[in-house]
């Protein structure tokens, strides 16, 4: 068993999530119980095309609206448009939750320093808050099967490694997640990033009805300090995982 083979092979857990490096990942959906170990960061792959980030996807993703509610949505709409520097095609309760929290995380990180926080702005977009929330956002994202959303928690390129078809295929057979934060380390820098491990646990349920339970961590990346450093490198990405499959709680 390779260091770097991920529980990408297991019906729900394409989590997705599976680290850095893509050797040896399988995403047949083939039930096998691959314990993954998540490889250090390594340099991304070529960039594969941007999977489209419209309203109205070809999967059909739950709507914020249909996920928590018709008000609720519109209150998270309404943070976002007032936030958001894009022309508001996320900002909109057709869209999953996640996409619409994502474009707030997005502009909040863009605008940060220059001035004074914007009133929607409520997580400070350095902090390890910001770091966890991408870690529930990928969650979020995958229940409501907004895999373009999902993807890009790992930065613009998606997975390195992985295509994005492949990534959305992994989650066939998926039919709900659940992430559970622990208590957070301090992070660490090096080489002008920052890292944070947060640590999980995840509980998911294939379309069979199996329940299975992992436990580990991801490490979540920021560019930090770096002259000319881009906005979405400046904003916090999944960069590697380790989950291994874990008792019953």
């Amino acid at each position: 068993m390779t260091a770097i083979r991920c529980l990408i092979a297991l019906p729900l857990l394409a989590l997705g999530a599976c680290g850095s490096g893509g050797g040896g990942a399988s995403t047949t959906g083939e039930a096998e119980a691959t314990p993954m170990v998540a490889a250090s960061a390594t340099p991304r792959a070529p960039s594969t095309p941007k999977p489209a980030r419209t309203s109205v996807a070809a999967s059909q993703p739950l709507s914020c609206a249909a996920e928590i509610g018709t008000a609720a949505a519109a209150k998270r709409v309404a943070i976002c448009r007032d936030v958001s520097p894009a022309t508001h095609p996320p900002c909109n309760a057709a869209n999953s939750c996640a996409m619409i929290e994502d474009e707030i995380a997005r502009s909040c990180a863009l605008f940060d320093g220059k001035g004074s926080r914007m009133a929607g702005c409520t997580v400070d977009p350095t902090s390890g808050q910001a770091a966890a929330d991408v870690v529930r956002r990928y969650y979020s994202a995958i229940n409501a099967r907004d895999y373009a959303t999902a993807w890009t928690q790992w930065g613009d390129d998606g997975r390195p490694g992985q295509t994005f078809k492949g990534f959305e295929q992994g989650f066939a057979k998926t039919r709900a997640t659940r992430v559970t934060v622990g208590t957070l380390p301090p992070a660490e820098g090096a080489a002008g990033s920052v890292y944070q491990t947060v640590p999980v646990t995840v509980e998911a349920t294939t379309d069979a009805g199996a329940r299975q339970r992992f436990a580990g961590s991801y490490v979540v990346r920021r560019v930090n300090g770096v002259d000319g450093a881009s906005a979405a490198q400046l904003r916090w990405h999944l960069d590697s995982a380790t989950l291994k499959p874990a008792a019953a709680g």
